[in-house]
């Protein structure tokens, strides 16, 4: 803005400074990350969810491939990806996951690989899962069913050793067989 001259004539005049800007705001704090934000929001659903108010009352069966928060009442059944049953949420129905995790209150059956009962939950139906946890003070009325995928060992092992059907056809048997069933052993005297 203002220079100031030099008393010396003899000495080149300095070029005037450019005024500096001014310091450029600190930067914003970086985003929460997912976990700090289902810390923050009691698990609320990630980015992509959909959610059922406390205040809504859907009838009929929801189906889809991402995820859903529970907070109002569902009479249908739920097939989506992952379902978060919250606090005050309740599904009269069945739910069909890959995860499964219950806060409020589900009567119906639950299939799902891993499924998570909280403390204050109210669970009456069977649940079919692979992985089943559950907090102290859950209410959990129905059976526990270890799901079996068809390409394990253990499902392998379990086919094996079911009983079979009977098949119509007839069965052929060996020579030897035949031989060992109609030659007795000669009586020793």
């Amino acid at each position: 803005m203002f220079s100031k001259s030099s008393s010396n004539p003899t000495q080149p005049q300095a070029a005037p400074t450019p005024p500096t800007p001014n310091p450029s705001p600190a930067p914003a704090p970086a985003p929460p990350t997912a976990a700090q934000s289902d810390a923050r929001a009691g698990a609320r659903p990630q980015k992509g969810a959909s959610l059922i108010a406390a205040d809504m009352t859907l009838e009929g069966d929801i189906t889809g491939g991402s995820e859903i928060l529970i907070d109002g009442v569902i009479k249908g059944d739920v097939r989506v990806q992952h379902v978060t049953v919250g606090d005050g949420g309740q599904v009269e129905g069945g739910i069909h996951a890959e995860a499964v995790e219950v806060r409020g209150r589900v009567t119906g059956s639950i299939t799902a690989n891993q499924v998570r009962l909280y403390g204050a939950c109210h669970v009456d139906g069977d649940i079919t899962h692979e992985q089943l946890a559950m907090e102290t003070g859950a209410f959990f009325q129905g059976r526990s069913l270890r799901l079996q995928r068809s390409g394990s060992p253990q499902s392998a092992a379990a086919a094996a050793s079911s009983p079979k059907s009977e098949s119509h056809a007839p069965q052929r048997e060996t020579a030897s067989q035949l031989n060992a069933k109609t030659t007795a052993p000669a009586p020793h005297a």
